[in-house]
C-alpha cells in the first residue's frame, strides 16, 4: 500500500500586488480524511483553495495530487482528475432544474447520461432536495442551493473535494444535512480539505487541522493540538480556548 500523501503543497506562494497573500506554504495531506483549513480573514485561505483548484496559478512553488504535479492545470483538468471544488459564493446553474444541475456537473465530468440519471436521484434522495428536485435552482434558497452544489461536486466520486465556508448561513437543518453527508462519504474513504470559521463542525469534522495567518501556516496537527496552540489562540480565537 502506498504511503504518498493524496496532496502534497511545497513552498506555495501568491503576492497581489504588494500583499503577499500566501507565503511558502507547506502540507501534506494523508488520503481518506477530513482536514480543516482555519485562520482568520485574509489569512490566505481562499487564496490556497483558489490555487489547489486552478482558478489561480501560483507565483512559486508547486502541488501534487498523488505525486503529479497538477500546478499548471485548469480547473477543467483538474475536475476531471478528481478535484471537485465548492465555492463560498454558491455556483449553480439558476435557470434550469436542481436535476438539470446535477446532469449537467456529471456529464462534465464524463458519466454517461443513463448513469446520470441514476447518481442524481440519489443524490437527491441524500440531500432531501426531492421537494425541488424540478425546480429552478434560481428558486431555491441559500441552504438548498449548497446542498445542490455538494451534488454537483459528487457526481462523480472526487478524489479530493474542496469546500470553501460550506455551512455559512445555513439554516441549522440544513448544514446538519450536509454534516451527515460528509460523515458518510469520509466513511466510504472520500476525503475533504474543509474551510471553514464553525469550529464546533471543524472539531467535530476534521481529524486533522492546519491554521494560517497572514499567509503563512502557523500550526498544523491533529484537531485539538491546533486548536490548543497558543498561536493559534491569539491570532483566531480572541485568546479563548475552544
Amino acid at each position: 500500500m502506498s504511503t504518498s500523501p493524496l496532496l502534497k503543497v511545497e513552498s506555495l506562494s501568491k503576492r497581489f500586488g504588494g500583499n503577499q497573500a500566501v507565503d511558502h506554504v507547506n502540507f501534506e495531506m494523508p488520503e481518506g480524511i477530513i482536514l480543516g483549513l482555519i485562520g482568520p480573514n485574509g489569512s490566505g485561505k481562499t487564496t490556497v483553495l483558489n490555487m489547489l483548484s486552478g482558478i489561480l496559478k501560483s507565483d512559486e512553488g508547486a502541488i501534487y495530487l498523488q505525486s503529479q504535479e497538477i500546478s499548471k492545470l485548469k480547473p477543467s483538468a483538474l475536475a476531471r482528475l478528481g478535484v471537485m471544488r465548492m465555492f463560498q459564493m454558491t455556483r449553480v446553474f439558476s435557470r434550469i432544474s436542481s436535476f438539470d444541475n446535477l446532469l449537467i456537473a456529471g456529464q462534465a465530468v464524463g458519466v454517461s447520461f443513463k448513469e446520470a440519471v441514476e447518481i442524481a436521484d440519489q443524490l437527491i434522495a441524500e440531500l432531501e432536495l426531492e421537494a425541488v428536485k424540478f425546480l429552478d435552482a434560481g428558486q431555491l434558497s441559500g441552504g438548498q442551493k449548497k446542498l445542490l452544489e455538494f451534488g454537483m461536486c459528487f457526481m462523480r466520486s472526487p478524489k479530493l473535494a474542496l469546500l470553501d465556508e460550506p455551512f455559512a448561513a445555513v439554516h441549522p437543518q440544513m448544514r446538519e444535512t450536509m454534516v451527515n453527508f460528509i460523515h458518510e462519504r469520509h466513511r466510504q474513504g472520500h476525503s475533504f480539505l474543509l474551510v471553514s470559521h464553525d469550529m464546533p463542525i471543524v472539531q467535530q469534522l476534521c481529524s486533522e487541522c492546519i491554521c494560517m495567518n497572514t499567509g503563512q501556516v502557523i500550526a498544523q496537527g491533529t484537531t485539538k493540538e491546533v486548536l490548543s496552540n497558543p498561536l493559534v489562540i491569539e491570532a483566531y480565537l480572541g485568546g479563548e480556548h475552544v
